[in-house]
């Protein structure tokens, strides 16, 4: 046991965590504010929503389609020329952020829309009826009711970052991805490619217990 270990630079492997728990944390929390956000519109500008807006609604569902269907691996190389405008760098974890961005905020979108979605009709029609503003619709009823799925799609989303992170790491963006394929597979130390794998399972275990956590104590159903 005392061999394999010898086998691993610790201090590498704690960079890369911290890379991957930058990327990862980041990324959700910037993926999120702008996934609700096109969430939001989506659902209030369908035909049965608050501003209904056949236009915006069919564009928007265009272009979340659209990246959601473009394979994240292939999406770090479109976004390349973005990525070096941005940051003056295509390599490092900062520099894997739009890409991680751009593919999770879409997801987000589409799960935000399926969430409102689900709040009761009649809960809707009688806020109307007792004379909530559309403002007041959106904060005080859809999303109270929508908290749970919301937060239970933030905690996909989380895990499914992760993943991409690894993915990033195989093309230069650092942490456990990078670690494992640069340092593991590349040179054949099996023992520094199963220990990022390991911990790369922690930090999965980790998201979804939260997830699971923090969705239990806002469900009042």
């Amino acid at each position: 046991m005392s061999d394999i270990l010898s086998q691993i630079d610790w201090e590498a492997m704690k960079i890369a965590i911290e890379e991957t728990t930058y990327m990862s944390i980041i990324s959700l929390l910037v993926a999120v504010i702008i996934g609700l956000i096109l969430g939001i519109i989506l659902y209030i500008t369908q035909d049965a929503g608050l501003y209904p807006n056949k236009i915006i609604n069919k564009v928007l569902d265009f272009i979340i389609n659209l990246f959601r269907a473009v394979p994240f691996i292939i999406l770090i190389f479109i976004v390349l020329p973005l990525t070096n405008l941005l940051v003056g760098t295509m390599l490092g974890a900062t520099a894997a952020l739009p890409a991680l961005i751009i593919s999770s905020a879409p997801f987000y979108a589409r799960m935000c829309m399926i969430a409102l979605n689900e709040v009761d009709k009649g809960t809707i029609e009688a806020s109307k009826a007792m004379g909530a503003s559309h403002f007041q619709i959106i904060t005080k009823v859809l999303f109270p009711e929508a908290k749970p799925a919301l937060i239970s799609s933030v905690t996909v989303m989380g895990i499914s970052l992760v993943g991409y992170t690894a993915m990033a790491g195989c093309i230069g963006a650092g942490g456990l991805g990078n670690l494992a394929y640069m340092y593991g597979f590349a040179r054949r130390n099996m023992a520094v490619m199963y220990t990022a794998t390991f911990f790369v399972l922690v930090l999965v275990f980790i998201i979804q217990g939260i997830g699971d956590y923090v969705v239990k104590k806002v469900d009042k159903r």
